[in-house]
């Protein structure tokens, strides 16, 4: 399915969005605070749109993604960036030594995961001692109000409007079933911190349809500082 909408997905993913993910994007990017040198692991990367602005501060990115068509789109788009590279690769078994890299990041990608819980499991292993989790995913909204108006959202528009704008609308049908089902806030926090990272908060984006989790892995705390 990603694989059949990995050319026009990140147009896709703005315009459904209302221009939205690329505020959330700066946000999270800010959690993660990237330097130079600092190694990262942004997982379902898919065409590394996530990834880019890492790499522009000067950290050694990752960028791994169950989905080779969408590997393939962003190998071809961000060629020009060396310390960007572009890794196939599933969530809850990770080609990755124990404690490789500062900063572990998933960006609307953990719903996907058949097995969360293991896919937490497995960031925690690759992640440094004194290292962070940073995570962004869709959640739940915090009024009634908000919550009426983005469930009709998801269930009547943008299936209509995915018909216009992406080459598999079934996709974004898929997109709000997955959302609907998907864990809210405190319980994102509890399977975080039962991974094993502590510290753990989130902060509500846009009324609460997006949750930014944070985390720390325990033990030595180099250089790498939370948010």
């Amino acid at each position: 399915m990603f694989d059949d909408v990995a050319e026009g997905y990140d147009r896709t993913n703005a315009f459904l969005s209302g221009g939205n993910s690329a505020l959330w994007r700066i946000v999270t990017v800010r959690a993660i605070a990237p330097s130079p040198g600092m190694k990262i692991l942004d997982l379902a990367a898919g065409t590394g749109t996530s990834s880019v602005p890492l790499a522009r501060a000067g950290a050694l990115v990752v960028a791994a993604d169950f989905s080779p068509g969408m590997l393939a789109v962003g190998r071809r788009k961000h060629a020009d960036l060396e310390n960007l590279t572009f890794e196939e690769a599933d969530a809850t078994a990770l080609p990755f030594a124990k404690e490789t890299f500062d900063v572990v990041t998933i960006s609307f990608g953990l719903r996907n995961v058949v097995k969360p819980e293991k896919a937490l499991a497995e960031m925690f292993r690759v992640t440094k001692p004194g290292g962070r989790i940073v995570i962004a995913e869709f959640s739940t909204p915090t009024t009634n109000l908000m919550k009426t108006v983005y469930n009709a959202y998801l269930t009547r528009v943008m299936p209509v409007l995915s018909l216009f704008t992406s080459t598999n609308s079934d996709a974004y049908t898929y997109l709000a079933d997955s959302i609907g089902d998907w864990p809210n806030q405190r319980e994102l926090a509890k399977l975080i911190h039962r991974a094993g990272y502590r510290r753990v908060a989130y902060r509500n984006l846009t009324g609460g349809i997006v949750a930014l989790h944070r985390g720390v892995k325990p033990g030595a705390q180099g250089s790498v500082s939370p948010e």
